[in-house]
């Protein structure tokens, strides 16, 4: 980050596959662009009661179009997103709440950002492209230790996650959230002038770019 960086938030949930593609995309951008990007954890389903939306599961027409919609940015961004068998399930019956609270507690324990994004990303590939249970403190672990932390470290958030303090925190992330606006994910809040323009979903950095005083470039193909 060089002089003058803009503060940009995501606010984001593993449960939420545009919160997956826009996560990617944002944390390209942060190499070239001149932005302190500070993730922030939230929980889709507080944000989704908070604000009076519904699933677009309860739209017929609206999954349809998701599928295809979900498979051409897959496609586009060159993110391995596969559909889990039952997509509705993972999202809104087991849902992320022990997710979100463990990764509040990843960024809790390190008091930055490098091992939130790694253990994020692998949350993000246990649902979306494994299809696996990201519910059980064994998956979280699983989760943890292919993004790189050790015993030690996975055994002390498997303490720290369940506690009052980091459901506190998370309940406060998603409720800073609400207070920006939030009806879903992922939620991009640019600092600029003192003032927040907050861009909801996966395709608005054109609009955010300029916003920021920055450029979009090709990123679709690229993970670097």
């Amino acid at each position: 980050n060089g002089p003058h960086s803009t503060v940009v938030e995501l606010f984001y949930d593993v449960a939420s596959p545009y919160s997956w593609l826009g996560f990617e995309v944002i944390c390209r951008y942060k190499n070239v662009w001149n932005i302190d990007l500070k993730f922030r954890p939230a929980f889709l389903g507080g944000v989704m009661k908070g604000s009076g939306n519904k699933s677009p599961a309860m739209v017929q027409k609206k999954v349809l179009y998701m599928d295809k919609d979900l498979s051409r940015l897959r496609d586009y961004f060159n993110v391995p997103m596969q559909h889990p068998a039952d997509p509705i399930g993972v999202i809104f019956k087991k849902g992320s709440l022990s997710a979100m609270r463990f990764l509040t507690a990843v960024q809790e324990r390190e008091g930055g950002n490098t091992m939130a994004e790694q253990v994020s990303r692998e949350l993000f590939l246990r649902i979306w492209n494994e299809d696996k249970d990201i519910t059980e403190p064994g998956s979280l672990s699983e989760a943890a230790v292919k993004a790189g932390l050790s015993e030690s470290e996975i055994k002390e958030l498997l303490e720290l996650y369940t506690s009052p303090k980091m459901k506190d925190k998370l309940r406060s992330t998603t409720q800073d959230a609400l207070d920006y606006g939030a009806f879903g994910f992922p939620l991009l809040v640019c600092h600029v002038n003192s003032k927040a323009e907050v861009f909801f979903g996966s395709d608005r950095f054109e609009l955010m770019a300029h916003c920021i005083g920055e450029q979009t470039t090709s990123l679709s193909n690229t993970n670097k």
